[in-house]
């Protein structure tokens, strides 16, 4: 987000208003937070996921941003980058994404990762051809390698911007998969359109193909892989633990970060209805931030505390915590954590972390983990203090 802000303020969802002053509240300040250092050296990690036996071995999956793919374990080793993957556009927000593990990893070692394709051939410079691309291999541990590679999913079309790539994997309960997306920067009136995946979130089968149901599969015109859109740049997302819903939250411009719940055939507005303004002038964009027809977000950040990352906090080891959600703050450099009653925020807490938190992610036995977006980027388990 723009640096040069010289007031901070969040635009809070109704429920809250009654506590605001003249629409607006101030910052919440921050509230402690016990952090363990788990390891440090990952040049601009972007996400992780917890292997099977994560229980007894402290291992997970961890990106970087330049394009490596690593295993941590909880005694701060790091493995060799893993062999295998794809070729990767690694410039400004381009490189290796998001990481997901199929829901019977265990039984099919397949893992999916998001990361910037180059176009074939492509020269490399800022402006070459890319788009945000979805592959899976079998992951063999002792060899540190990934086999049987293949891409299942193209945003498209491949466009001359490193920016705005999204990108989350969140499996449904039924095991298809959501794909988060970013509008590409410069093609932010495509986010509303059918003929193109920018600002949209896509839907598909595990092996990339179109699951029964998408909202506009057989419409003439509409790409098949569309779930929702109007979107700007999603880099959070994850399944509610009780109503099995795709909560994602995305970037605005200066202000307008949103909280949404993705259903299917949902029109969130950008760029036409927004709460975000111009980067420099600070004018309005689009036309207001309400109309017919068009997802209100359950909250929005006025102005952007750059989210990334996202988690329900769900289980018996943080009691406190349990039901929240939990969001990573680039700008802000903060963990935030939101008080929920259904599907409304209703308190928002802010923890300080001191650096631009990348992911944040709930392990299998209820410790919560953050990835901090760093040239010697760290992973962090935190709690309440």
């Amino acid at each position: 987000m723009n640096p040069q802000h010289r007031r901070l303020r969040i635009a809070l969802p109704l429920s809250l208003l009654a506590t605001a002053l003249a629409g607006r509240a101030a910052v919440p300040a921050s509230e402690p937070l016990r952090s363990t250092l788990i390891t440090d050296g990952l040049e601009h990690p972007w996400a992780l996921a917890f292997l099977p036996d994560f229980a007894s071995s402290g291992r997970m999956l961890v990106t970087e941003r330049p394009g490596r793919l690593r295993v941590v374990t909880l005694d701060g080793k790091r493995s060799a980058p893993i062999a295998g993957l794809p070729p990767i556009y690694v410039r400004a927000q381009g490189g290796l994404l998001d990481v997901a593990l199929h829901p019977k990893f265990a039984e099919n070692r397949l893992v999916y990762w998001s990361y910037a394709e180059p176009e074939p051939g492509g020269d490399g410079s800022r402006k070459a051809l890319s788009s945000t691309a979805v592959a899976r291999g079998r992951l063999d541990l002792e060899a540190l390698a990934l086999r049987e590679v293949q891409v299942i999913f193209r945003q498209a079309p491949k466009f001359g911007s490193p920016a705005h790539y999204g990108s989350r994997l969140v499996f449904a309960r039924d095991g298809t998969l959501f794909v988060t997306l970013g509008d590409r920067y410069y093609r932010k009136d495509d986010a509303r359109t059918l003929d193109t995946h920018h600002g949209k979130i896509v839907h598909l089968r595990d092996d990339g193909g179109v699951p029964p149901g998408n909202p506009y599969a057989g419409r003439r015109g509409a790409l098949p892989q569309i779930w929702s859109v109007g979107h700007r740049n999603l880099q959070g997302a994850a399944i509610h633990p009780a109503t099995g819903e795709l909560w994602v939250h995305e970037h605005g411009p200066e202000g307008g970060d949103e909280l949404n719940i993705a259903r299917a055939g949902a029109d969130h507005g950008w760029p036409t209805i927004t709460y975000g303004r111009d980067y420099g002038s600070g004018n309005a964009i689009g036309e207001g931030t309400a109309r017919p027809g068009v997802v209100a977000p359950l909250a929005h950040w006025v102005p952007s505390i750059g989210p990334s990352g996202m988690a329900f906090v769900n289980g018996k080891r943080h009691p406190a915590w349990n039901g929240q959600l939990l969001v990573g703050a680039l700008r802000a450099r903060q963990l935030v954590r939101l008080e929920l009653d259904g599907e409304r925020v209703v308190r928002e807490h802010r923890h300080d972390v001191g650096a631009r938190v990348r992911d944040v992610r709930q392990a299998p036995d209820g410790g919560i983990y953050l990835l901090t977006d760093e040239s010697n980027g760290r992973l962090l388990r935190v709690e309440p203090a």
